[in-house]
C-alpha cells in the first residue's frame, strides 16, 4: 500500500510478526504498510539500511499492537494510529542511528590515534581519563563529545539534535559540570 492507502506494486511488505516472533494486529499491520514508504525514505536520509529500517518498523508495529491490545476500554486509546506508529518507528530509528554514529565516531577516533612518541604514557593516561569521563555521561553528551572531537561545529551538532546552537552548547556545558562534580574535579 502506498502512503495514501492506494496499492503500490513496489511498496513495502510488512510481515505479520516481527523478527522476534511477536504478532502484529491487523489494524497496526495495515497502518505499517501505509506509512512504510515514508518510513523508509526517512531512514534513507539517515543512511540506515532499508532492511534494518523494515525490521525497526515491524518492531514498532509489534510494540504498538501490544499497547493497543492492553486497552480493553470501548474508547480507543490512540486517535491516529498511523502517526502513533510512525512516531514509535522514529524513536527506534533514532536510537539505532545514535548507536551507529557512536560506533563510527569511536572507530574514527581510534584510527586517528597514532603513537607519535616513544613514551605512550601520556596518551594512555589521557585515554583513561576520557574513558572515565565518558562513563559518567549520558549518551547524548557522549555523542556531542565525540562529534566535537571529530571537528563538528556546535551548529552541526545542534542541527543533528534539532535544537539551537546555544542549547547544544549549554546542554553539553551543564553535563560537563555535573560530571566534573561527580569525579571531584571541581
Amino acid at each position: 500500500m502506498g502512503e495514501k492507502g492506494h496499492p503500490d506494486p513496489g511498496g513495502l511488505r510488512v510481515h505479520s510478526v516481527d523478527r522476534r516472533g511477536r504478532p502484529i494486529s491487523p489494524a497496526v499491520h495495515n497502518a505499517a504498510e501505509e506509512i512504510g514508504l515514508r518510513a523508509l525514505r526517512h531512514a534513507e536520509r539517515l543512511l540506515i539500511d532499508s532492511a534494518i529500517a523494515t525490521n525497526l518498523l515491524e518492531e514498532a508495529a509489534a510494540a504498538v499492537s501490544r499497547a493497543t491490545s492492553k486497552g480493553s476500554s470501548p474508547q480507543p486509546l490512540i486517535r491516529d494510529l498511523n502517526s502513533y506508529l510512525f512516531r514509535a518507528f522514529i524513536r527506534l530509528l533514532n536510537k539505532r542511528y545514535k548507536q551507529e554514529m557512536s560506533a563510527a565516531d569511536s572507530l574514527r577516533m581510534h584510527a586517528r590515534e597514532a603513537p607519535n612518541s616513544l613514551n605512550p604514557g601520556p596518551s594512555i593516561e589521557n585515554k583513561i581519563l576520557i574513558d572515565e569521563f565518558l562513563m559518567q555521561c549520558d549518551p547524548a553528551t557522549r555523542d556531542m563529545f565525540w562529534r566535537r572531537m571529530m571537528g563538528f561545529t556546535w551548529r552541526e551538532i545542534a542541527r543533528s539534535y534539532r535544537i539551537s546552537t546555544h542549547a547544544a552548547e549549554s546542554r553539553f556545558s551543564q553535563a560537563l559540570q555535573k560530571v566534573r562534580r561527580k569525579l571531584g574535579l571541581r
